[in-house]
């Protein structure tokens, strides 16, 4: 009852004609850079801060925050119509693209957008309840256990990549040897730079993912030599009803991940995108059909990418530290505005946090809204002759990547990877586990240095603390299993020769 309590107290200050407007401005803000390839959150956040001085203290933290989960909604689209990601909508590409092949683009757009509505109130729920113990989880977690947790996320390769097993273990390893590139933190020393300033600072996530990704794909088409447009045919917004039963055990899934890792430093969108289309491939009954263009390779990744959005704001708003670096930009826009994060926030503070909370449901609503009765609009853009179309999508590309470091050798670094990424095309592999890879390498040596250092560098530290040892437990059973699998099918495969010579 306290709860309720608590929401409806949060409701009445969420839902005043300013505070909606605000809102309603942040959704709206945050869906359009989620449309546009290369522009995210970050960037956007980061332009409109100023604007935190003339604005209430309640409309400019409800707009932002509005800004952020706005754009995990929205970035969905250009992934599933252009194949052209954003860092947390690079898993969308995999079926969501697969499905705009086969002509079932509306039906992509309507799963993603009711899959993130179910992500974001879940999240919404565990937030409520759950923010002021939660938030205590995260201390619990020490260098070793991310250490840990990061190994967990690489065992993901084995679920993410769509062809062979081996491939898939070479991108990831590719993926952590480009992690590498830039200025190491511990020592200052540089390293796989080739003595080139542009690769001081490393390779940027948001080039490395337009690259492989959006460039690649460009160049791809461009190579067809036919004329084409990002989908065809008549736009089939709902599903049929076997289709919708689909989709919610998938979004339920992801919704409980994304939660879940969104609450930890270093976890966040993009990591729970891949965790829940992991989590899918294992447990859904259509696994098979994941990576081919399956709903459920769409609607869990959907649901986790909201979910950790909304829940990374529990770490910041209970225990006063950003997981990321647009949580970074939020505590900014708090201590402008003279309110200090932390644990005695929401005693100090109960109107600004629960209205905020609130107003992440109202905001889901405006969302829902935005993505799902106005696809048949945001597709229309779309409809324009792909030689026509290209070029556009190029500028915004080249937009968003010089956005990031305001430097035009992120363009080139851009460029450099769409070859790349087109050569992978050309040669069937994946770049997904790449971008794992990418994402998770720097994270796992930092964690080990740390955990070394404490340590004095004995590796039984690892299975001294408990989370640790547990996560590296369950890896363990995990390869037993699989090998257990392996072996098992080969023994039968040995068994069935013998029955059909006879």
């Amino acid at each position: 009852m306290e709860i309720l309590h608590n929401l409806a107290f949060g409701f009445e200050h969420a839902l005043t004609p300013a505070n909606l407007l605000y809102c309603a401005i942040g959704c709206v803000v945050g869906t359009l850079v989620g449309l546009l390839p290369g522009l995210g959150p970050l960037a956007t956040i980061s332009l409109l801060l100023p604007l935190t001085y003339s604005l209430p203290t309640g409309g400019a933290l409800i707009m932002l925050a509005g800004i952020y989960y706005g754009a995990q909604y929205g970035d969905s689209v250009s992934a599933i119509t252009m194949k052209i990601p954003h860092a947390s909508s690079i898993v969308a590409c995999i079926d969501g693209y697969q499905m705009t092949l086969k002509g079932k683009t509306g039906l992509a757009l309507f799963t993603a957008g009711v899959s993130s509505f179910i992500g974001g109130t879940v999240a919404i729920l565990v937030l409520a309840s759950l923010a002021p113990t939660l938030g205590q989880v995260a201390l619990l977690f020490g260098p070793t256990d991310y250490c840990a947790l990061m190994l967990v996320g690489f065992v993901c390769v084995s679920f993410i990549t769509t062809g062979s097993l081996l491939n898939g273990l070479a991108m990831c390893l590719l993926g952590v040897l480009l992690g590498q590139v830039g200025t190491d933190l511990e020592t200052g020393l540089e390293r796989f730079t080739f003595g080139l300033p542009s690769l001081t600072d490393g390779v940027s996530l948001v080039s490395l993912a337009l690259g492989c990704f959006g460039i690649a794909e460009i160049t791809k088409n461009l190579d067809a030599r036919e004329e084409r447009t990002p989908f065809n045919g008549k736009i089939h917004l709902m599903p049929t009803w076997p289709e919708f039963k689909r989709i919610i055990p998938s979004a339920l899934r992801g919704s409980v991940v994304g939660s879940i890792l969104g609450i930890l430093p270093g976890g966040g969108p993009v990591i729970a995108q891949f965790a829940a289309y992991a989590l899918d491939k294992k447990v859904s009954k259509y696994k098979d059909e994941i990576g081919s263009g399956a709903i459920e390779g769409v609607a869990g990744q959907a649901a986790a990418d909201e979910a950790a959005a909304r829940t990374s704001f529990i770490p910041l708003m209970s225990i006063g530290i950003p997981e990321n670096a647009v949580m970074a930009l939020m505590m900014a826009a708090f201590i402008i505005k003279g309110i200090q994060p932390g644990p005695n926030m929401i005693a100090k503070h109960p109107d600004l946090f629960w209205g905020l909370v609130a107003s992440m449901w109202v905001g889901n609503c405006f969302l829902l809204i935005l993505n799902v009765p106005l696809v048949r609009f945001w597709l229309s853009v779309f409809k324009i002759p792909y030689n026509v179309l290209f070029p556009s999508i190029l500028f915004f590309c080249c937009i968003g990547t010089f956005s990031v470091n305001n430097s035009l050798n992120d363009i080139l670094t851009t460029a450099a990877f769409g070859l790349i990424g087109y050569t992978m095309m050309r040669l069937s592999l994946d770049p997904a586990p790449m971008m794992l890879g990418f994402i998770l390498g720097p994270m796992l040596e930092e964690y080990f240095r740390r955990a070394m250092i404490i340590s004095r560098g004995s590796f039984t530290t690892f299975f001294t603390h408990p989370i640790s040892a547990t996560l590296l437990s369950l890896i363990a059973l995990f390869f037993a299993l699989q090998l257990f699998l392996a072996f098992r099918a080969k023994r039968a495969v040995v068994v069935e020769v013998p029955a059909a010579s006879g």
